[in-house]
């Protein structure tokens, strides 16, 4: 069906608006964390693959990090296997660290590339063992305790850390027109898998490529002030403000944290954007208003 004159005159504004944000990305690198509810619904995964397609089709670098933590836990609860969280964390054993991985870097990671790719682009699925690309460490928590004399720590199992990236594999892909989607699985130098956040390995992602931007999906329209209003435009300065008056508080810290982390070690900006919205990416990219809070140096 033909577009109307008013239609088709919205559509020449909305390119004219992106055309300086195009200009200034091209040949940039942008980290994308996907996960939360952009994973779930299919017209969210559509619109998600078509707007990293266009991303690559424009100039800019894509690098994807994809998180997968309902759909592990629906598969360990379909063979009986229950599942505990310390902090918010998978305790995770050996039987667990081969589902995480056979669902992390099999069922997950595939499927957003062949979304991607049926959309016109050239994915390509690693895990951080590949390449030897993501180095882990276990992580381990120390808990006070006032009724012991000592910090207790409690062992994760197969939690890890980023230890170090090398992003060779990742720099190859990104300069032979490929789109890396990346599921956050390292390994220690014992050889052993490690599940790591992936929020924790988009920041690290996006410091050591010196990205000019590192996006984090969300199931949240960003950080919040006290009274409910979205903040965007923020320094780090102010953001160590209100982590220190307790306005970011909560399940939104640890993701503020990360963001603020990268962009002090160079990243350009950091974006917290609602991962409900279609077309989150684009309209965070190449709009004025953008969508959801800017972080930036």
């Amino acid at each position: 069906m033909p577009l109307s004159s008013q239609a088709a005159m919205n559509v020449a504004h909305v390119l004219g608006e992106a055309l300086p944000y195009i200009q200034r990305f091209t040949g940039r690198t942008v980290v994308i964390k996907y996960g939360g509810n952009a994973m779930k619904n299919e017209d969210l995964k559509n619109s998600f693959a078509r707007d990293i397609v266009l991303m690559k089709l424009v100039g800019i670098h894509p690098v994807i990090v994809h998180g997968g933590g309902p759909q592990i836990g629906r598969l360990l609860e379909r063979i009986g296997k229950e599942s505990h969280f310390v902090d918010g964390m998978r305790v995770t054993d050996a039987e667990t660290m081969d589902v995480v991985e056979m669902v992390l870097g099999g069922l997950v990671n595939k499927e957003i590339v062949n979304n991607i790719n049926g959309h016109g682009g050239c994915a390509v699925g690693l895990t951080g063992k590949d390449g030897d690309l993501i180095r882990a460490r276990q992580m381990k928590i120390t808990r006070g305790d006032p009724g012991l004399a000592a910090s207790e720590i409690i062992d994760l199992g197969h939690v890890g850390e980023v230890q170090s990236i090398d992003s060779s594999v990742v720099d190859m892909l990104t300069q032979g027109n490929f789109i890396p989607v990346i599921a956050p699985i390292g390994v220690g130098q014992d050889g052993r898998s490690y599940n790591i956040n992936a929020d924790l390995v988009a920041g690290k992602m996006a410091e050591v490529l010196q990205a000019e931007k590192l996006m984090l999906l969300t199931n949240t329209a960003g950080v919040l002030d006290r009274e409910g209003k979205l903040l965007t435009g923020l320094s780090t300065r102010v953001v160590d403000e209100l982590i220190a008056e307790g306005t970011i508080h909560g399940g939104m810290l640890p993701k503020v944290r990360c963001a603020l982390d990268a962009v002090k070690a160079g990243v350009n900006a950091a974006h917290i954007i609602d991962g409900r919205e279609p077309h989150a990416v684009l309209v965070e990219l190449f709009t004025d208003e953008g969508i959801g809070t800017l972080i930036r140096r």
